[in-house]
């Protein structure tokens, strides 16, 4: 990952018991179908659409697995900054 690409990223561990389900997905979804471009969710060398629910289920992420987080567009920042916080406080639950 280039030192740009670092800028507009951030590295997360799943706390949730059951991982990362349909609820957390859904609202990661959610935050990320605001942002004015693409938001990314990475795990290992697999990079999905974190606007789409079936996309973030599909990487499978148990408790203790660690993603990226990134945005393309610097505008989206803040965006990056609330999924950040979602995952630091396990999504609520």
């Amino acid at each position: 990952m280039n030192d740009l690409k670092k800028q507009f990223a951030k590295n997360v561990t799943i706390k949730n018991e059951l991982g990362l389900h349909a609820r957390p997905a859904a609202m990661i979804a959610e935050l990320a179908s605001q942002a004015e471009s693409n938001v990314w969710l990475i795990k290992n060398d697999q990079q999905v659409d974190a606007a789409s629910i079936i996309d973030i289920l599909s990487l499978a992420c148990l408790q203790g697995s660690t993603i990226t987080l990134q945005v393309e567009d610097p505008a989206d920042t803040e965006i990056l900054d609330q999924l950040h916080e979602l995952f630091k406080s396990g999504f609520g639950e």
